[in-house]
């Protein structure tokens, strides 16, 4: 299956002003599809200062210079300043994208409450969060989500089963290498996993001697041999949306040209039998090049 699935994670409302139409833009002038998940309700992103003791979190800021990418302002949300409501004020945005023939889905109501707390949160707590951006997608698109893309990675047992429970067609919530039904403690989630199988631009450069200059080169030689079941690639909104822009363009032109159909993740699920998916453990593990753990395909 000589597929990659672009997934768009978009975090914060400068990233959905600004990164989300030049993305837009930017595949329809290559000719690929793509599926965007939105971060609905208020932007937190100062709130991100806890993370600072995380081990590797600054090793990981110092290589990708977080000021340039998010901005000052965008820094002091949820802290000096108040955060905007993204859905509220960006919902023309996020229904043009639909109206332009992109997939939509959700990513999360409150980015940050959620990459920074969920692992370790109740069934209450986690299906209030969930229930939220349901609501608000509801309220901005006219019609339920029918797919899922964690913030960060994150989930817990409570998150996988709300997937199943809504009736969701897939959920993006994992690292691994290709996709599966989940199961938690043997307990098994008929939600369709499709994880991202290759690295993040933020997890490889300023790693091994990879440079701005070298990142596309060293993702483009992880594609050269097709993998059997294709692949998923995420990008952010607040990276390849602005100024890593001239670096997803050459992966555009260069997947093109390894032979591959840069498809949606709507598409790429059509292109599966969903029968015959294995089923994995999802599992809180490691990632080099990304602070802390996250759900990992076991």
């Amino acid at each position: 299956m000589k597929q990659i699935a672009l997934k768009i994670d978009v975090d914060t409302y400068r990233g959905t002003r600004e990164g989300v139409p030049r993305l837009v833009e930017a595949l329809q002038r290559h000719h690929a599809q793509a599926t965007f998940f939105f971060s609905l309700g208020p932007d937190h992103t100062g709130r991100a200062i806890k993370r600072v003791f995380r081990p590797g979190f600054m090793k990981k800021v110092s290589r990708t210079s977080v000021l340039e990418h998010y901005g000052f302002k965008t820094l002091m949300y949820g802290t000096l300043l108040p955060g905007p409501d993204i859905g509220k004020k960006c919902g023309d945005i996020m229904r043009a994208v639909r109206d332009a023939g992109f997939e939509v889905g959700i990513h999360c109501y409150d980015h940050i409450r959620w990459q920074d707390h969920v692992a370790g949160k109740d069934a209450a707590w986690t299906e209030r969060e969930v229930q939220r951006a349901v609501d608000r997608y509801t309220e901005i698109f006219g019609e339920p989500p029918k797919a899922h893309a964690a913030a960060g990675w994150q989930t817990n047992r409570y998150a996988l089963r709300q997937t199943q429970r809504l009736g969701l067609d897939y959920s993006s919530d994992t690292r691994g290498t290709h996709p599966f039904i989940p199961t938690w403690d043997a307990e098994i989630i008929a939600c369709p996993q499709l994880p991202t199988t290759l690295p993040t631009l933020d997890e490889l450069v300023g790693r091994d001697g990879i440079s701005l200059d070298s990142v596309a080169d060293h993702l483009l030689g992880l594609t050269r041999t097709p993998s059997a079941t294709g692949h998923v690639y995420t990008l952010h909104a607040e990276l390849e949306g602005q100024r890593w822009m001239p670096i997803f363009e050459q992966l555009l032109q260069g997947w093109q040209g390894q032979g591959y159909e840069l498809v949606s993740m709507r598409q790429y699920l059509q292109g599966l039998d969903l029968a015959a998916l294995p089923r994995h453990e999802v599992s809180m593990g490691c990632i080099e090049g990304r602070s802390g753990t996250l759900a990992i395909q076991s």
